[in-house]
């Protein structure tokens, strides 16, 4: 999930979704660079992400309520250090 390249804030992510939400898929894409010179970018290379989370803690959940969830885990995170999150999230056997 996790590669040597990731950042901080990325690596941050991924442990604070793994450990909130036991993910059976777990994807963290840093998109920082496709918003390079815009609002919200602090020159870090580490304020933009996307992540796709599959999870039985979704499971008879709406997209909002699932939702609430992973701002929940990432609550300091989305307030100190990341300016922008897409997500996709998913119970198991859900389409991606």
């Amino acid at each position: 999930m996790t590669t040597p390249s990731t950042g901080p804030v990325e690596q941050a992510i991924t442990a604070r979704l793994t450990a909130a939400l036991d993910p059976t898929h777990l994807e963290v894409i840093n998109e920082s660079a496709l918003h390079r010179g815009h609002a919200g970018d602090d020159g870090s290379g580490e304020s933009h992400f996307r992540v796709v989370v599959e999870s039985a803690a979704f499971t008879g959940l709406n997209r909002v309520a699932r939702q609430r969830l992973v701002n929940g885990a990432l609550a300091e995170l989305l307030r100190d250090h990341v300016h922008a999150l897409a997500m996709k999230t998913l119970a198991p056997g859900e389409p991606r």
